[in-house]
């Protein structure tokens, strides 16, 4: 396997999220090219005749390539319609199942259906230059792009999210002018992202083939290889009056201007003794980390995410595949919103009431059991609670049936009617980890806003109108069930989200702020600060039928010491602080090893990871001892 040959190397948010003044041309180097990505010249991988050929390289070439060197010059503007025809990619390895053929697979997922894994889809973009003729941008940045199935041959697998990049004009390259970008493989029902390249030479009305690929991933599951692609495909290119530019080209701008100010690791490791920050991460294996990251004091610190073929060029316009890290943006942010413009009662709603055609034992269960995943339903996990086995029944006999063969709302809802059943102790008081019951909530809480608003309203444009734009996310990409024509899809709670670094940063730092926004309140802050108390989260290991029927309350704090808890999509891993008490911390986690730790100091840890599947002596650890001593440490 390709990818395990390698060897990768205060202030504090005060009630507003608050930007840097750095301007996306001045902030060039530290936030759209990587520090570990040596400038080219692109020429010397990809010359001109090369890029101008049909020929299929032997593999990738240098992630420098991709960037301009310190010898570039000033590029010809460009405004465009690219469209680039669908093209078989070479992969590092071979595919046990390259075509989804509907057979079961050893390990992971299975697929059906005929889509081929090896194929670049046929898509187009829109392109044009700005910042000085120095940057590239798409109308479709950030957005999940379907192939363009009137010209394509085959079927692929594959979406793709466009992101930002650069042009500029090799000396060599004379009369060409010569772009580059960052674009993702994604899927519309997998929560994978493969991060790539893309490259082509232009002048006046004609363009070069495009050379791709494709050389970091994040966590796989219907095709469990890790693997690299790359590849060339044709391309065409329409020139495009100017209507409307200076407007995109302004919008793009203001979106880069809204960036966190993001530093190379280097800087934060100069602010504490040499080795303070070794084993950040840890104890995951680098060799399975995309990216580790650390958010201080209002700044994004970064290590270079590495690759066989270098570091990646533009680490801020990378998209990650976070699996049930979806859960931790999704549940809360919709609760707390809802609970904001409606009220708190929110909570206390009840799924059955919302979601049609489900069994019985759903109109018992609270929009808060489901947020916990405590609804009680399930019924395939053992009936064993003393001690309790939070993830008993999780990926079931059904669960690949239900994640990859049900693709609408309602056929999620009838393979979820047809194989749960009650469990005997009820909602609210035992933990079983199951992605149902955040799909349920998702299509709840949408089902409640359409009461409120309409039938028009969605629940995710909701999100990304009143909680996103806000705070400087402006793409939202995630997988939402497929439905006919004129019905709006919904989005998955559970898993699906891809996001970028920024995008994480943002989301975490409006929790850190109690939902709060400047001089507006956009998150409920009760029920956001809850993410950062343990009131109310259920002990993975324990059954509170006693605390309840007794009207107890929670848990109480001894009998939490040292277990891990439960919560709004969050997991409470245990700690002991610089005073000596043991406390917990709030985590976004991910499948495979990609999380987010809320530390007391105001400090985020975050790794992306693709820690999946692994070999039999590597595990993929979820306390991150490592990383919570070195927090502990520094808040010191």
């Amino acid at each position: 396997m390709q990818s395990q040959n390698w060897n990768p190397l205060n202030n504090m948010w005060s009630g507003t999220l608050k930007f840097t003044g750095c301007r996306w041309l001045a902030c060039i180097p530290p936030l759209l090219m990587s520090v570990g990505a040596v400038a080219g010249p692109a020429s010397e991988y990809l010359p001109s005749d090369i890029m101008l050929a049909d020929k299929q390289l032997d593999g990738p070439v240098k992630n420098s390539a991709f960037i301009p060197g310190d010898d570039a010059l000033r590029a010809e503007a460009l405004h465009a319609l690219i469209t680039i025809e669908q093209t078989e990619l070479k992969l590092s390895r071979e595919l046990a199942q390259p075509v989804c053929d509907g057979r079961k697979v050893d390990i992971g997922g299975s697929c059906a259906g005929g889509a081929d894994k090896r194929i670049f889809p046929a898509i187009s973009l829109q392109l044009f230059s700005f910042g000085a003729e120095t940057m590239l941008g798409s109308t479709q940045v950030g957005m999940m792009i379907a192939e363009n199935t009137a010209a394509s041959i085959k079927t692929s697998y594959w979406q793709v999210i466009p992101q930002y990049g650069r042009i500029w004009k090799e000396p060599g390259d004379t009369p060409w002018s010569r772009a580059a970008f960052a674009i993702m493989l994604v899927h519309d029902f997998e929560n994978i992202a493969h991060q790539g390249l893309a490259t082509f030479l232009y002048k006046g009305n004609e363009i070069s083939n495009i050379r791709l690929q494709f050389v970091q991933q994040s966590t796989p599951w219907n095709t469990p290889e890790h693997f690299n692609a790359w590849g060339v495909a044709k391309a065409q290119l329409q020139r495009l009056d100017d209507t409307g530019l200076a407007q995109i080209q302004h919008a793009a701008s203001e979106e880069l201007s809204q960036r966190m100010e993001a530093r190379p690791w280097s800087s934060l490791e100069a602010q504490y003794p040499v080795g303070a920050l070794a084993g950040f991460g840890g104890p995951l294996n680098d060799k399975w980390v995309v990216m580790h990251a650390a958010v201080k004091g209002g700044k994004v610190y970064f290590k270079d995410s590495m690759t066989p073929y270098g570091a990646y060029p533009y680490p801020d316009e990378m998209r990650f595949g976070i699996r049930s890290m979806t859960k931790s943006v999704t549940v809360p942010l919709a609760l707390a919103r809802l609970s904001q413009v409606y009220g708190p009662y929110v909570l206390n709603l009840k799924v059955g009431d919302y979601v049609q055609g489900l069994p019985p034992g759903y109109d018992e269960v609270r929009f808060i059991d489901a947020a916990n995943m405590a609804t009680g339903m399930g019924g395939s996990g053992s009936k064993t609670t003393h001690p309790n086995d939070g993830d008993s029944g999780y990926v079931d006999a059904s669960y690949n049936e239900w994640y990859n063969g049900a693709k609408s709302a309602t056929e999620k809802v009838a393979y979820i009617t047809r194989d749960t059943g009650v469990y005997p102790w009820g909602p609210g008081v035992v933990h079983r980890y199951r992605d149902r019951d955040h799909h349920l909530l998702g299509m709840a809480a949408d089902s409640f806003l359409k009461t409120m608003q309409g039938p028009q309203a969605n629940i995710w444009e909701m999100l990304e109108q009143e909680v996103f734009l806000p705070i400087g996310v402006h793409h939202a990409p995630i997988v939402k069930t497929q439905e006919a024509v004129g019905v709006k899809p919904l989005p998955w709670f559970h898993a699906g989200f891809y996001p970028s670094l920024d995008d994480i940063v943002k989301i975490g730092t409006l929790y850190q702020n109690n939902g709060r926004l400047g001089q507006t309140q956009i998150l409920h802050a009760g029920v956001t600060a809850q993410i950062f108390s343990t009131n109310g989260a259920l002990i993975k290991t324990h059954d509170h039928s006693l605390e309840t029927a007794f009207s107890a309350g929670p848990a109480d704090v001894a009998a939490r010491r040292g277990k891990q808890l439960y919560k709004m999509g969050f997991h409470y891993l245990p700690y002991t602080n610089n005073q000596g008490i043991e406390d917990h911390l709030p985590v976004m986690a991910g499948f495979s090893g990609t999380q987010a730790i809320f530390h007391p100091n105001g400090m985020i840890a975050i790794r992306f990871a693709k820690a999946w599947p692994l070999p039999e002596n590597e595990q993929a650890n979820l306390h991150l001892n490592d990383t919570i001593d070195i927090l502990t440490r520094l808040s010191r």
